[in-house]
């Protein structure tokens, strides 16, 4: 079938690949309809790897979709055929240790998506399990559907950090990640979020949302914005969400007494932190790698209208122009924030 095939770093096709998926009980076939670019595919792109993870040969990209279901195995209730759905893109071993103990995210075998040696979703069709499909409500289209994956970050961020309404939080990082964040942490009972970045195109998107005031590090100092902003009470909760050693370990001192820190943004080594400061100061550390259970939330907040995820789509190109979209997600224009790729 047509797809978009990574053959080697910065060596992208649109091409016919042959793909050869047997339809289980448990699964349906889906026509994929729309499908973001996200920053993991623009380091395989450009780099060809991301850590121990090595396009070693042609891989299909893409992981953020949502298409229509077309076919279906015996066994899957869950789904009618004409449903539009979004995938969560990770497929967990149902026996883990992980999975049983519903950590399914953890699971050293699961086949994610994109991931070398797994196949993306950038192509006519898929097959997946049911159980990791989602019904999108009625009204929500193939584009909005494609935004689950990032936004399922931002609340997972959310849920580990515990947030009581009321509650005040920084996110560090004003990225796809960074915004899905403090939108997230905003839904879920912030009454206000702050969020810090140096690049101020990204801090007005962010700031256009309501309870989020954006930051600007390039010229102010971080801790002194948020102690002003706090009465010199540091906020209940800290996401981490730009994966830069530079911010270590400086933005703990943003949490007041006995407040929480969630790391989500990921680096290559390894960053000084005070230990002495999170003691004294009583600040609680949670970390996240990608999600549980929180697709059909996801979509569900989307649909009340408590997030409002279009205006996070910067820019589309049809399927005929994808090499042309990974190009220019590439190009990191500061008022990017999502590439999305539809498909007839």
């Amino acid at each position: 079938m047509k797809a978009l095939v990574l053959e080697s770093a910065k060596q992208l096709r649109l091409r016919d690949y042959p793909i050869h998926e047997t339809l289980g009980p448990e699964d349906v076939k889906i026509q994929i309809k729309a499908c973001g670019i996200c920053g993991s595919d623009i380091h395989y792109y450009l780099e060809g790897a991301i850590g121990d993870f090595v396009v070693k040969e042609p891989m299909i990209l893409g992981h953020e979709a949502a298409g229509i279901v077309i076919e279906k195995g015996k066994n899957a209730d869950n789904l009618n055929l004409g449903d539009l759905v979004c995938m969560e893109p990770g497929i967990p071993s149902a026996f883990s240790p992980e999975t049983l103990t519903g950590n399914y995210n953890l699971d050293p075998d699961v086949t994610f998506w994109a991931t070398p040696p797994i196949h993306g979703c950038l192509r006519e069709t898929v097959v997946h399990p049911a159980r990791f499909c989602f019904k999108l409500p009625q009204g929500l289209s193939p584009a909005e559907g494609a935004m689950m994956e990032p936004l399922a970050i931002g609340l997972e961020a959310a849920k580990k950090g515990r947030i009581a309404p009321g509650d005040t939080a920084l996110v560090i990082g004003a990225g796809t990640i960074g915004i899905m964040a403090a939108i997230s942490a905003a839904a879920c009972g912030c009454a206000k979020v702050f969020i810090s970045d140096i690049k101020t195109e990204k801090l007005g998107i962010a700031g256009s949302y309501p309870h989020i005031v954006p930051i600007n590090t390039r010229d102010l100092n971080l801790v002194e914005a948020v102690m002003k902003e706090t009465d010199r009470q540091g906020v209940d909760l800290i996401i981490e969400a730009s994966g830069s050693p530079k911010v270590y370990p400086d933005f703990f001192r943003c949490a007041k007494r006995g407040g929480k820190a969630v790391l989500v943004g990921m680096m290559n080594g390894t960053v000084p932190l005070d230990v002495t400061l999170l003691q004294v100061r009583g600040i609680s550390i949670e970390t996240i790698f990608r999600y549980t259970n929180a697709f059909d939330r996801a979509a569900a907040l989307v649909k009340s209208g408590k997030i409002d995820i279009k205006r996070l789509i910067s820019k589309t190109f049809s399927f005929d122009h994808a090499v042309e979209a990974y190009q220019y997600a590439a190009a990191g224009y500061p008022d990017v924030v999502k590439v999305m790729i539809e498909l007839p």
